[in-house]
């Protein structure tokens, strides 16, 4: 069955008390939007409306990054969850297909539970989402007769009785789109909130004599996020997930707690991750590194048999080849390092191109912005550079050349070539005692004056 995926994301979120729209608000790296569109994408919908409200424009830009096939409507007025999903009707006129209901402060639905909900829409009219809850606090209700949903009590209208049931609604909603649509129009605002409650569309469905049902997930996919602390329970829990399918995937984790990984990480069998290591979005690490501890990650490649780190640093655009080194407090930034190359010691490698099994001394830099532009360094294969030496951008390196340490290379340097470029060195005889003396007897003049 063709699928249409509904993402509300319009409120604002007061209770995160911020400027950014809650939907915005980063999980693992990623807005909590796109971990909603991505749970989604599993069905293979073929169009997906976001429904915005709250910073729009925002919302707008982050739903298109993500995917630009995206449709994003406004909600104007904040008037209800069946009002906010009726904005999507103009961009789903004449979709024959299902249309699900997702909820862009509500991230982690795994595709499996809306496979199932599309499963149970072949028998079924309305499938809804729901969870025994360990607390059910102010969450509405499913009234279930057998496997039929009679219909969901809000929390604010439920009776006693009603509010002792543990089954939960999720608020996500599967039916067919040109249903849903009609039956959200027959929803009415007589309620303890004067709000149109998607959840009514179960009881005008059930009068209508159409058939409604309850698909049932773990709590913890349901999560939603109201709040700062809400936001900080959800990433804990989706970083648990994460480092525990890694290991079962056959990933190292010397101390799990301690590392931090995104949406996107992806670290091949055989990787041994050491403690205190983050990882930001866009990492990719083939099987058989070592991550060193307290390093960072970004935007970076690194390939089969690398180490980085301790203390290492890869921004985005570094690509390291098969057993590439790249030691502590190092700072890669969109680079290409060679097979076998090493960068072991307190350098900074950026713009640039290291060759295969070349060595980068303690200290070297890169030196790549000219306070304007930004110039690239071309490293030859076999190349030895001395420590501390400067490679001042553009310039360019030759297949087993040689630097030596301290020199500042502003010019190219030819194949099997040492560049030697520093001021030599001078030497002065008694001079260091002459200027002891005169600097220890202006101190004991200063003494005497004080």
């Amino acid at each position: 069955m063709k699928t249409a995926l509904i993402i509300l994301a319009a409120g604002k979120g007061t209770r995160m008390n911020s400027d950014l729209p809650k939907v915005l608000h980063p999980i693992a790296g990623e807005a909590m939007l796109v971990h909603a569109m991505a749970s989604g994408a599993p069905l293979t919908p073929e169009r997906t409306i976001v429904v915005a409200g709250h910073g729009v424009d925002q919302v707008r830009a982050a739903a298109l990054e993500h995917d630009p096939e995206t449709i994003v409507v406004e909600q104007t007025e904040q008037l209800g969850t069946a009002h906010a999903v009726a904005q999507a009707a103009p961009a789903l006129a004449g979709f024959d297909g299902m249309a699900v209901v997702l909820y862009g402060d509500t991230p982690f639905i795994q595709a499996e539970t809306l496979n199932r909900m599309a499963e149970a829409l072949t028998d079924n009219d309305v499938v809804v989402l729901g969870f025994e809850a360990a607390d059910p606090a102010r969450y509405g209700r499913l009234i279930l007769q057998g496997a039929s949903l009679e219909r969901i009590v809000e929390y604010k209208d439920a009776s006693e009785a009603e509010r002792a049931i543990t089954l939960c609604n999720s608020g996500v909603v599967a039916a067919r789109a040109d249903l849903l649509f009609d039956l959200i129009s027959d929803v009415g605002n007589d309620n303890a909130s004067s709000e149109y409650y998607l959840t009514d569309i179960i009881g005008i469905a059930r009068d209508r004599g159409l058939s409604a049902t309850a698909v049932t997930c773990a709590e913890e996919e349901t999560m939603g996020v109201n709040s700062r602390a809400d936001l900080a329970q959800a990433d804990a829990a989706f970083q648990a997930r994460a480092r525990a399918t890694l290991m079962e995937d056959g990933v190292t984790l010397t101390a799990p707690e301690t590392v931090f990984l995104c949406r996107d990480t992806v670290i091949g069998r055989d990787t041994l991750v050491e403690p205190n290591v983050v990882f930001g979005p866009g990492v990719t690490v083939e099987s058989g590194a070592t991550i060193r501890a307290f390093s960072h990650l970004e935007g970076c490649h690194v390939s089969r048999g690398g180490i980085v780190g301790p203390y290492a640093r890869l921004r985005p655009g570094a690509e390291l080849a098969e057993d590439v080194r790249i030691g502590n407090f190092v700072e890669v930034k969109n680079a290409q390092i060679a097979e076998g190359a090493k960068v072991n010691h307190l350098s900074y490698i950026g713009d640039a191109h290291i060759g295969a099994r070349s060595n980068i001394g303690a200290g070297t830099i890169t030196c790549n912005y000219d306070g304007v532009m930004k110039h690239h360094t071309h490293i030859g294969e076999r190349v030895f550079i001395g420590s501390n030496t400067m490679l001042v951008a553009p310039v360019s390196v030759g297949d087993g050349a040689m630097t030596g340490s301290g020199s500042v290379i502003t010019s190219d340097v030819e194949p099997d070539a040492l560049a030697l470029a520093r001021a030599p060195q001078v030497e002065k005889p008694g001079m260091a005692r002459k200027l002891f003396e005169m600097l220890k007897a202006k101190k004991a003049r200063a003494q005497r004056g004080s």
